[in-house]
């Protein structure tokens, strides 16, 4: 039986994986804007997936992971990169300690509480003028519904997951203060192996469709430029 570390890079090593993850930071990297020497943050990085390919782009990268496994196969993957053990509910950095704050499918494993304090810190710890990307699969997808089959099927890894609408994760950053919230959709590509070598084609025809049939939500929130004063509530250091 795989170990969580080598199952969670099975995923990423077949070919339909491979394909959706490809799509995906294609997706994120629209939204981000990522640019070479900013210092970035993956939380949630699992085994630095994310991580490797933020750094690929000339970043200067944190990972994050609640998972000792998880995080150690993310130190074997990326040399160049930072990880530290953490929650994305309570990140142990300082305010604007990042140009850049990622989250992919990190938001599906919170329930609604959490979802709000992930929100509140990784606009915190994102400088003024910073930006926040999360990325989530949408609620209502064939990619959605597939892995809500396998928590029935027993998989411990779904079970909890709770999937959310673009409209959700857009509340969530208003409501937390940022100052632009952006949404943008993609994959289009259905769960199905077979038709991996068709993905291309699949993008293109969904692309028109804006949410509808997109299994993929990226939405993007910028801190605003105007920091906080050092003692203004909620503020906290990376030490406290």
């Amino acid at each position: 039986m795989l170990g969580r570390a080598e199952a969670y890079d099975a995923w990423y090593a077949a070919p339909l994986g491979a394909t959706a993850h490809r799509i995906e930071c294609a997706l994120l990297a629209g939204l981000a804007a990522p640019r070479p020497g900013e210092r970035a943050l993956d939380a949630g990085c699992g085994t630095g997936q994310s991580t490797a390919w933020l750094g690929a782009l000339g970043l200067q990268v944190t990972g994050l992971d609640y998972d000792p496994e998880l995080l150690a196969a993310a130190r074997a993957r990326v040399a160049g990169a930072v990880f530290v053990e953490g929650v994305a509910t309570r990140l142990p950095f300082a305010d604007g300690e990042f140009d850049l704050a990622l989250a992919v499918t990190v938001f599906c494993f919170l329930d609604g509480g959490q979802r709000r304090e992930a929100t509140r810190e990784l606009l915190r710890v994102v400088r003024p003028g910073g930006r926040v990307v999360v990325g989530e699969l949408g609620r209502f997808s064939l990619w959605a519904a597939q892995r809500r089959a396998r928590a029935w099927l027993g998989s411990p890894t779904w079970r909890a997951a709770r999937f959310a609408t673009a409209g959700e994760l857009r509340r969530l950053f208003r409501e937390a203060g940022a100052a632009r919230v952006t949404a943008r959709h993609g994959l289009y590509l259905p769960p199905w192996g077979a038709l991996t070598p068709l993905a291309g084609i699949c993008e293109r025809a969904g692309r028109p469709l804006g949410a509808f049939g997109a299994a993929f939500v990226a939405v993007r929130a910028d801190r605003s430029n105007i920091a906080a004063p050092p003692d203004a509530p909620g503020a906290r250091a990376a030490d406290d």
